[in-house]
């Protein structure tokens, strides 16, 4: 009588030792429902964290244009390159960029940076390859947008910061001036 007792711890045995399908199916659910919520989620934080560095890349580069301005006497900088550069800093590369945003693409966290000189040139002071301009626009316009963010950004010489909504680049500094103000 004892044999048959030796055969069902067997069996409990052999029941202990792995998963069944059903308990692998009801875990595989779980990690997939509990990745549909967090994945969502991530996005929209690295979207967040995209357009606060991009908000935050106009203003450098607001700055930037201002300090080159004020350094000098060239009105403000001819383009997005006469920013950046290496070795001793002169009208010609101040070496006030980042090379990321001042190199083409002019992309940096997931958003393309535009500058464009705006208005009558300025007289050029000795030593300075190309004369500079009265205004400026700067942009930060999504890579992909939906992706890497959603809003789109410009500023000129107040130095506000506004937002499109749609992730349009602003064409002007009208257009750019008709937008929200970033808060």
């Amino acid at each position: 009588m004892r044999i048959p007792t030796i055969g069902r711890k067997n069996n409990q045995r052999r029941r202990q030792q792995g998963f069944s399908l059903i308990e692998l199916l009801i875990v595989v659910a779980i990690i997939l429902i509990i990745a549909a919520i967090a994945v969502p989620n991530l996005l929209r934080a690295r979207i967040s964290a995209n357009e606060a560095a991009a908000a935050s890349g106009v203003r450098t580069v607001t700055t930037a244009a201002m300090s080159y301005s004020s350094t000098y006497g060239n009105g403000y900088p001819p383009d997005m390159a006469t920013m950046g550069g290496a070795g001793v800093a002169n009208c010609n590369q101040a070496i006030l960029l980042d090379p990321l945003m001042t190199n083409p693409p002019n992309q940096e966290e997931g958003f393309i940076y535009g500058y464009t000189a705006v208005g009558a040139p300025v007289t050029a002071p000795a030593g300075c390859a190309a004369p500079g301009a009265s205004g400026y626009l700067v942009t930060a316009t999504p890579a992909s947008p939906g992706v890497t963010g959603v809003r789109s950004f410009c500023s000129y010489q107040p130095g506000v910061i506004h937002f499109d909504n749609n992730g349009a680049t602003a064409a002007s500094q009208a257009a750019c001036e008709a937008l929200p103000p970033l808060q």
